[in-house]
């Protein structure tokens, strides 16, 4: 495949420091600021884009515009009041802080966690895969005009969060997984109504591949832009379908298996061409195996056995003093978890590991130098972040 090759003739060239001289005072240069307040930003981050004519030669990453602290939240707070904090990390996909954080709580307090409960939580996991890949491929569609694509997929992604309703009383919030297993079991014909919503969602994505995938303008547009190298994949931390769909077939899910994984039948979705195109369709297809992964769990899940361990008094719970990280394959990357304790009530240290930390600054930051501005906004969502883990 032959990649776009602009004309670098006019571009500044960089100093011993590896720094640019950059003079926007010759007239060559334009300095323009794309966010926080735009529909081509993910989330609350801004860029600060250098332009020469139409094309990027520097860009810098600002973030800080939506901070929380919910890390040093979480050291003033006891364990179990921290889960209405770490849910709100990434919206999107919620449930997986909650397991994150459940599960190392768990391993340092030693609790073990009834195997049903595991169970669904896997399937709550996978559900959550479903609705984060959903607001992506909208995203992706709606950054080079195709609005329609939009709303095909909230639509989808509404269909899964009455299920999430159903089954946990929210929509957005679930606050499901709590250390030592979940809050309930699966409402009475909970399974038949979630097999509709999963056969609803396919027929969405095949609108969808025939839409977006075989349109001529998105393939002119993806193809070949933001090409990421498979030798940078582990020097700047690339995971999750950035990485896969370099060809590097990286998944938490079946390298280091958690939960149910090890007993459920899938490889990792991989592509060849790293480019937007290829990063978009390894998700898509990444749905259909979710799609699967569910389906697998509702037939092989028990359908009685407990759902929480007994635990101590979780007002005045002290865990002993030790320190953990837990990793698991959330739709982005990798996504961990890193806790201390030191016997006291408190977490003495949370940090938390999203990818959108490193996929969203210096990748993002390598990855835009020659872009076209008007690919800007569709390079950032290619890479599918979501700035509060950035801010955390």
């Amino acid at each position: 495949m032959t990649y776009y090759q602009p004309d670098r003739s006019q571009y500044p060239v960089p100093k011993a420091d590896g720094t640019l001289d950059i003079d926007l005072a010759s007239g060559k240069y334009l300095k323009l600021w794309q966010g926080p307040q735009h529909p081509g930003i993910t989330g609350n981050m801004s860029l600060e884009l250098t332009v020469c004519g139409d094309e990027v030669v520097e860009a810098k990453t600002h973030v800080g515009y939506l901070h929380r602290g919910f890390e040093k939240l979480m050291e003033r707070r006891t364990f179990i009041q921290c889960f209405p904090i770490v849910c709100r990390i990434c919206v999107p996909e919620p449930d997986f802080n909650e397991y994150c954080y459940a599960a190392a709580v768990e391993e340092l307090a030693g609790i073990e966690v009834p195997e049903r409960a595991n169970w669904i939580r896997a399937l709550i996991l996978e559900m959550g895969r479903v609705n984060s890949y959903m607001m992506y491929l909208g995203g992706q569609a709606g950054s080079f005009g195709l609005g329609v694509i939009g709303q095909w997929t909230t639509y989808a992604r509404d269909l899964m969060l009455d299920r999430f309703e159903e089954l946990t009383g929210a929509r957005i919030y679930h606050m499901f997984i709590l250390p030592g297993g979940v809050r309930d079991g699966l409402p009475d014909g909970f399974a038949g109504r979630l097999e509709e919503t999963l056969r609803e969602i396919e027929e969405i994505l095949k609108d969808v591949h025939e839409v977006m995938f075989r349109n001529a303008v998105f393939k002119k547009r993806a193809v070949g832009v933001g090409y990421i190298d498979p030798v940078l994949i582990e020097p700047y931390g690339v995971t999750g379908p950035n990485a896969r769909a370099a060809g590097v077939a990286k998944d938490v899910r079946r390298d280091q298996p958690y939960l149910v994984y090890p007993e459920l039948d899938f490889e990792p979705v991989v592509g060849r061409d790293s480019d937007i195109y290829a990063r978009a369709d390894v998700r898509r297809r990444d749905v259909v195996m979710s799609i699967d992964l569910i389906r697998q769990i509702m037939a092989k899940m028990p359908n009685h056995g407990p759902l929480m361990t007994k635990l101590p008094n979780v007002l005045h719970w002290k865990i002993p003093r030790g320190e953990t990280y837990i990793r698991g394959e959330c739709s982005r990357g990798e996504y961990g978890y890193y806790l201390v304790t030191d016997g006291s009530g408190y977490p003495r240290r949370v940090n938390v590991r999203g990818p959108s930390y490193t996929h969203a600054v210096a990748l993002l930051e390598r990855l835009i130098v020659n872009v076209n501005i008007s690919d800007v906004a569709g390079l950032m969502v290619s890479l599918h972040t979501y700035p509060p883990e950035i801010e955390r």
